[in-house]
């Protein structure tokens, strides 16, 4: 079948696909916050029989859906979602971007982890960012590393995927071509964004011919994306973006003043979508799992769960004095030894089983206070360990996007893709934005006797805090698909999201909507608490027991999909316009 009838039938098949009815939400007690249990932070808790998507964007989550009814997997409905979200979405991730996959084969009983972070140029040294501030780094040509979206669209294809390449592509296509309404969400990252009005191609897409922002409900068109979509159609893989007029169009922007950058065509030359280890934790029993080095997510996550296992988190609450007292005293432990320890593992030996170690978790657990806050708490000495490292500055931006899917044969996807912060570095080409990914490597190098892990070196992946997560029951069967965006706090983000689905009954979206508190160990203040909800209520409280608090606007974009028996409960977080779709 040729790609304008494929086309055709998706657009049929798309808009066949509806959102199912809500589903009943559980009832775990009277002890919710106030915002659940009356349900005025929540969207309807969605249930399916057979298939779900849970993404950002309702476009996103259609396409998804639409790919599923036709017969494709998880992969396949991953690739069709991330497609449609580098267009609508564009604030948040694409293809010039990267991202990590957690992929579970129910056939198989195998787990997979897919890292396609941005990367370093081979000319990029330690001092790359010295004497700039974090705002001139960003908008520099310094900040790109080479995307790698493209590569692991490919590289998911081409192992996992079922369906033709062209019909994961079309709903993205149609919508580049035939325009998409901008959504509120976007409008206000326009409105915001002080890099788009400096790139000239950028500036025209995103404003007005009278130099103002273009607003929600505006059609908007992109022919460009469309035809770089079409590459990955047309040639079968991504080669077209790594070598060509393509790639060097990224290298072209990147060059651009100010402050040019120095990617190179060799740069995209070596890149490769890298397999790694999957990081799996317990906690009460279950088996929780997520994406290893460079990413921090899984080690931290994971870390936090076993440190608060030795409490009794159920009979503390949801988000009372005591849970929020007690999550934020394992944030702090969780990220001192992350931001010591953890880099990309193929230039830092990270010590993932000693940080792991539960021994080594069980002695950072008994430091946990039960009444009075720690304070800045100091990174562990985990067993296994080689080398000496000390902690670096370095910032990470609460832009990002994610998305959980669960096929009708039970498979799993759970992607976190990014650009970094919102619109990457500012520079638009054909179609998308370019990251900022390499900002999220460490501004100081350290010495060569005590190094910074995270310092930039050439073709080194920055850390990342992304936690895509897959969990699985005591028999080993799936129970829960989840992630967020968030920057560095998408740790807390997830694993605040486990404690309260198993700890506290929620469903995935009673568990979306719930206020935040976290704690990422910083010098002060410490404690954040999310502005708006009644978790600042207990600031007096926390405060008591030596906290310093902070109410903050804290933005997840929690996507979570929990498995009941022949059911499937999806939650799309309420701070964003996620939607959970399906059959």
């Amino acid at each position: 079948m040729g790609f304008a009838r494929r086309l055709v039938a998706m657009l049929a098949m798309t808009a066949a696909v509806a959102v199912v009815s809500p589903a009943q939400a559980f009832q775990p007690g009277d002890s919710l916050p106030p915002e659940i249990a009356t349900g005025t932070r929540q969207k309807p808790l969605v249930e399916t029989l057979r298939e779900m998507v849970v993404t950002a964007n309702p476009e996103a989550s259609r396409a998804g859906a639409a790919v599923l009814a036709q017969g494709g997997n998880a992969i396949d409905a991953a690739i069709a979602a991330q497609l449609v979200l580098g267009l609508v979405e564009p604030q948040s991730s694409g293809l010039g971007g990267g991202a990590f996959l957690v992929y579970y084969n129910a056939k198989t009983d195998r787990l997979t982890t897919l890292d396609a972070r941005e990367a370093a140029p081979g000319s990029a040294d330690p001092k790359r960012f010295e004497g700039l501030s974090f705002a001139d780094a960003v908008e520099s040509g310094l900040s790109t590393g080479v995307p790698g979206t493209p590569r692991l669209i490919e590289e998911m294809h081409r192992r996992f995927g079922t369906l033709p390449l062209g019909d994961l592509a079309a709903r993205a296509v149609a919508l580049a071509r035939g325009g998409f309404e901008i959504s509120p969400r976007l409008a206000d990252s326009i409105k915001a964004s002080d890099r788009i009005p400096d790139d000239p191609t950028a500036k025209s897409y995103f404003f007005n011919g009278d130099g103002t922002p273009k607003g929600a409900g505006i059609l908007l068109r992109n022919e460009e994306y469309a035809q770089s979509v079409m590459a990955l159609v047309d040639h079968g893989n991504a080669d077209a973006f790594y070598s060509g007029p393509m790639r060097d169009d990224i290298i072209a922007a990147v060059k651009r003043e100010p402050r040019p950058g120095d990617l190179a065509a060799v740069d995209f030359d070596a890149y490769r979508v890298k397999e790694r280890e999957a990081v799996c934790g317990k906690y009460r029993g279950y088996k929780v799992c997520g994406m290893g080095p460079p990413s921090s997510g899984g080690i931290a996550v994971a870390q936090i769960l076993a440190m608060l296992e030795p409490f009794d988190m159920a009979a503390a609450g949801p988000n009372t004095a005591r849970s929020v007292h007690l999550y934020t005293q394992a944030n702090r432990l969780a990220f001192a030894d992350r931001n010591r320890y953890v880099a990309d593992a193929d230039f830092v030996d990270v010590p993932v089983k000693g940080l792991l170690d539960p021994g080594y978790l069980a002695a950072r657990s008994r430091l946990i206070d039960p009444d009075t806050d720690m304070g800045v708490a100091e990174a562990g000495d985990p067993p296994f360990k080689t080398g000496m490292f000390i902690e670096g500055v370095h910032h990470d931006l609460p832009a990002t996007s994610h998305m959980s899917i669960v096929d009708k044969d039970g498979n799993a996807v759970s992607m976190t893709t990014t650009i970094e912060s919102a619109f990457g570095s500012g520079r638009m080409v054909r179609g998308y934005m370019l990251n900022n990914e390499l900002t999220d490597f460490s501004f100081s190098a350290g010495t060569p006797e005590q190094p910074v892990a995270n310092r930039v070196e050439p073709g080194k992946r920055p850390r990342s805090s992304m936690a895509p997560t897959v969990i699985f029951d005591q028999d080993g069967k799936l129970r829960y698909v989840l992630g967020s965006p968030g920057g560095s706090a998408i740790i807390s983000y997830v694993a605040q999201s486990v404690v309260a689905l198993i700890d506290w009954g929620l469903d995935p979206q009673q568990v979306a909507a719930l206020p935040h508190s976290q704690n990422n160990n910083g010098k002060a203040p410490a404690t954040l608490l999310e502005a708006g909800t009644s978790v600042t209520d207990l600031a007096s409280e926390l405060e008591r027991r030596g906290h310093a608090v902070a109410p903050t606007e804290l933005t997840s974009g929690l996507s979570i999909i929990a498995v009941r028996d022949r059911r499937l409960l999806g939650g799309a977080d309420i701070r964003r316009e996620g939607l959970a779709a399906g059959r």
